[in-house]
């Protein structure tokens, strides 16, 4: 190890605990914000009169929006970090960017949609684009023995504490009186001020106990931005050669697709095929507190079997989940999906983001993550006007609105074959030696091992 630290961890264990503490931090925007309260008071508040069908195609476009303008910034900016040891710097601008918008949305009023698109879209920037840079830290915190352990309890931290604010928001939305509100819709205004302290204040940690890594030599020449871009159109060159990277790749951006789709659109398919919003909101929460034990049984899983399997038994598990959604009636059912999905949804992202750090070049990982969170925001672009669209078109053929819904939500299956059997033609060992190959031996594999 890089500094013989008799932990075994590069930069110690604090470290570890302050980077998935980020997890943590920027949870609580992805349960209450992206998969709770957003879609339902979208739906109820600033959409309110509006026909379910058009609704969710809206809603599709706020999170389409959202994942281009990230899929077009996330390499360049890893380009950026990578040359000016900018990561935790970038971070924090994103992750405050993000907290401070999510606190507007408080502000937005009845009706007004496009407002509450417009904040959305740039609070959502704000959480992936802190995603680049956290996720490109993973191996410098962590042994290349223990990625899919430190990542898997980033993920299970990120239930945990997303699960913890979210209980209390969800809380104060059935029981407003309590908190001294004056009603359902005051509480999620509130709920999303609590969200931007939460994300600003659990985002401490990493600013205190995880160190920038430097970059390594060979550099391409030239000012900060202008090279960046220099270097990331290398890096565009490096995947196109690193064939068992590009491969993974593609596979990820279809799989990853169906997980997101799903987070970011079943409580607007549970509201159209007409289950009560409280219920909706109380089956998000179970899934996450499923998701924090099943996060870190992931990690095992992963040790022992391998991430590649371990990602093989999630997508088995979603391929079920879609189709028993497309025929659901009751709210029995719902909590049973909710429970099902929370058994593998931080599961195959943890495994995800640990077994492509595997195949890194040393000392390019804000780079790489850069293209792999564009390749997860692209295909987030897909699904949700996948669903839309699809469900649309059911409608202008005369299908009636819930048959029209329930059409929408087939189509994800499509996108976990796809990315199943692209994944059954990845081999981590091949990927490897042809980093080894491209870069030299001090410039392949993890930066922690190095």
């Amino acid at each position: 190890m890089r500094n013989g630290n008799s932990d075994g961890y590069p930069q110690g264990r604090r470290a570890v605990i302050g980077w998935a503490f980020y997890d943590w931090a920027n949870s609580a925007f992805a349960t209450t914000v992206l998969a709770g309260f957003f879609p339902v008071f979208f739906n109820e508040y600033w959409s309110a009169g509006v026909e379910t069908t058009t609704t969710t195609a809206r809603l599709g476009l706020a999170n389409s929006i959202a994942g281009v303008t990230v899929a077009v910034l996330a390499p360049v900016l890893g380009a950026i970090a990578d040359r000016g040891t900018l990561r935790k710097r970038l971070l924090v601008f994103f992750a405050f960017m993000g907290a401070l918008l999510t606190c507007s949305l408080s502000l937005v009023a009845a009706g007004a949609w496009g407002a509450a698109i417009a904040l959305f879209v740039f609070a959502s920037v704000g959480f992936s684009g802190s995603i680049v840079f956290s996720d490109s830290l993973l191996g410098s915190v962590a042994p290349a023995n223990r990625l899919d352990r430190v990542s898997a309890l980033g993920y299970a931290l990120g239930y945990l504490g997303g699960g913890l604010l979210f209980a209390v928001n969800v809380w104060m939305t059935l029981r407003p009186q309590a908190f001294g509100l004056r009603d359902a819709a005051q509480a999620v205004r509130l709920s999303f001020v609590t969200v931007g302290c939460w994300w600003a204040l659990f985002t401490v940690p990493l600013i205190l106990f995880v160190r920038e890594p430097a970059p390594p030599p060979g550099r391409l020449p030239g000012g900060l931005v202008s090279g960046a871009f220099r270097e990331l159109g290398r890096t565009f060159s490096h995947v196109r050669r690193l064939r068992t990277l590009f491969l993974f790749l593609l596979a990820y951006w279809c799989y990853i697709d169906g997980v997101d789709t799903i987070v970011r659109m079943a409580v607007d398919y549970g509201l159209s095929i007409g289950l009560v919003r409280d219920d909706l909101i109380v089956a998000l929460l179970v899934t996450q507190f499923v998701g924090f034990p099943a996060a870190l049984l992931f990690g095992r899983i992963g040790d022992r079997f391998g991430a590649r399997r371990g990602i093989f038994a999630a997508l088995g598990v979603y391929l079920l989940v879609t189709a028993w959604a497309a025929l659901m009636q009751t709210r029995t059912e719902f909590f049973a999906l909710a429970v099902a999905i929370g058994l593998v949804q931080g599961g195959i992202q943890a495994l995800s983001r640990s077994y492509y750090a595997r195949m890194l070049p040393a000392g390019r990982q804000a780079e790489f993550f850069g293209f792999y969170n564009m390749i997860g925001k692209f295909a987030a672009v897909i699904g949700p006007l996948l669903i839309g669209g699809s469900g649309l078109l059911a409608r202008r053929l005369g299908a009636e609105p819930l048959a029209a819904t329930r059409i929408g939500i087939t189509s994800i299956a499509l996108l976990f074959v796809v990315g199943g059997s692209l994944l059954r033609m990845v081999d981590e060992d091949r990927a490897r030696l042809e980093a080894l190959s491209l870069f030299g031996a001090g410039r392949s594999g993890n930066a922690a091992d190095s």
